[in-house]
């Protein structure tokens, strides 16, 4: 017969386990924090652009009412923050205003800001307070913002950690040079307004990702922004060009990512999502991409996914060269209201590129177009639940529509100054032009210049830091083998 420990260990493991069970057979969930329909959240997507396109009308063909905004662009996201004359002075309403599967991405709201006034980045092991380096791997909450114009030339790559919003508003913010941005094992931060470019492999060298931990780093691969087991994360208004590997890449169980109104130009392999076709967490992958601008010189994966929901809805894709949204794996693809301008290559006019798979077995797979413009002979071939009059509704579609796609993403890329980076690089991670840096020396202004927290956020409690359920039931086990060891001579 079993002992009592053991039928406790037994219904210790059980009872842990029984909701994650219960989970994946019901709502078919790889990953604890995926959403479990995500046609809900695409609905949601949808109602918040219909109303800010609504509001926008009522507008234009009204008379204005007293204290109604005359800002109104349609774009629900610009529309949330950008109509507030004080928005400087109110600049964590911006969490309040992602979409899609990102939404819940917090950043750093509800905690201090930290004011960056150094661009330099010379000790990747112990940063020096007031830079960037130094603000992205604080363990509380912070928002972070930008004393002036800053060129900053990576060293190695940045290790964020959890609960960080990267606000570039208000002043000239490029990131450049090894490694550039890596989110791994963390959540809820927020990148926004700032210009990525020329980012190079690095790495065989100690970096600290947090206060208390600075450990050895194998090579990057030279990608933008690297999203790794991360949940939780919202890119809004960025620029990103001419990286060594993919300009932003999601892999290893990463979910609930939204990339909005950012502007990529300049690269091959632009955005992968999912690591391997057998990695299976990655079915749980959710990314909404959303009125972003895919511009000139840009060949591929815009993007390339494997497994998971990806949403890709009212997006300006003006060029590639070989595919535009590419994948394997029988990945979800809902492509939503975009605008497809093929290349005048005949043989690259298609959009969609099934990779390394016979059609047997992707046409099973779910890949549909709904209110899409096709111009210039581009082409979208559906499969699986896609395969409906969805497709002969996206090739017909009236050209008053091509007006709107101009509206949400008129404003794509960086605010405040050359809305994307090719004006102001040169490729190889060398000069960067209209931007006034630092020099990588430290400005103080005089008053309080050391004081790179700031003010502090008065209205919200600081977002708590708790572990993981899954790391409080690994304890438990091994508080409870130590016990029954050490108590019974290691027999059950």
């Amino acid at each position: 017969m079993l002992s009592q420990t053991s039928i406790l260990l037994f219904s210790l493991l059980f009872t842990s386990f029984f909701p994650f069970i219960l989970a994946n057979n019901f709502f078919n969930l790889t990953l604890p924090y995926q959403h479990p329909n995500p046609e809900d959240v695409v609905q949601q997507v949808q109602r918040s652009v219909n109303v800010s396109i609504s509001r926008r009308r009522q507008l234009l063909t009204n008379p204005p009412m007293i204290g109604q905004p005359q800002c109104l662009t349609g774009n629900p996201i610009d529309d949330c923050w950008r109509c507030d004359p004080n928005w400087a002075a109110n600049r964590q309403q911006l969490a309040d205003c992602a979409i899609g599967f990102g939404r819940g991405a917090i950043g750093g709201k509800g905690g201090r800001f930290y004011v960056v006034i150094d661009s330099s980045d010379h000790d990747t092991r112990n940063p020096i307070p007031g830079t960037l380096r130094h603000a992205v791997i604080q363990d509380e909450p912070l928002w972070i913002i930008f004393q002036s114009n800053m060129v900053i030339k990576l060293k190695h790559e940045l290790i964020v950690n959890s609960y960080k919003t990267i606000d570039g508003r208000g002043a000239n913010v490029h990131i450049t040079g090894n490694g550039c941005i890596t989110l791994q094992n963390i959540n809820h931060v927020i990148i926004h307004n700032v210009h990525v470019y020329n980012c190079l492999p690095s790495g065989n060298t100690i970096i600290r990702s947090s206060p208390t931990h600075a450990g050895w780093r194998g090579n990057s691969d030279g990608d933008g922004i690297s999203i790794s087991s991360s949940r939780n994360i919202w890119i809004d208004h960025c620029a990103l060009s001419h990286c060594t590997d993919g300009l932003i890449d999601a892999i290893l169980g990463s979910t609930a990512i939204t990339i909005s109104n950012s502007y990529f130009s300049h690269h091959d392999e632009v955005m992968l999502l999912g690591h391997n076709d057998k990695y299976l967490p990655d079915s749980g992958m959710q990314v909404t991409i959303a009125f972003n601008h895919f511009g000139e010189g840009l060949v591929q994966r815009m993007p390339r996914c494997r497994r998971g929901y990806i949403h890709v809805v009212n997006n300006d894709f003006t060029e590639w060269q070989m595919y535009a949204i590419g994948g394997s794996a029988s990945p979800t693809i809902n492509s939503q209201g975009n605008r497809y301008t093929a290349p005048m290559d005949p043989n690259a006019k298609e959009v969609t590129k099934r990779v390394e798979t016979d059609e047997e077995e992707w046409a099973g797979w779910n890949w549909r177009t709904d209110g899409d413009i096709m111009v210039n002979g581009a082409f979208f071939v559906p499969s699986g639940e896609g395969l409906s009059t969805q497709y002969a509704k996206a090739s017909s579609v009236e050209p008053r529509s091509a007006a709107l796609i101009d509206q949400l993403t008129i404003n794509a890329g960086v605010l405040g100054g050359p809305r994307d980076n090719s004006v102001s690089i040169s490729y190889g991670g060398g000069t960067t032009g209209g931007a006034s840096g630092n020099g990588g020396s430290r400005s103080d202004d005089g008053d309080g210049g050391d004081d790179y927290f700031g003010m502090t956020f008065g209205n919200g409690a600081a977002a708590q830091l708790s572990p993981p359920p899954t790391t409080i039931f690994l304890s438990l086990v091994i508080i409870l083998i130590l016990y029954i060891t050490t108590t019974h001579g290691g027999v059950l």
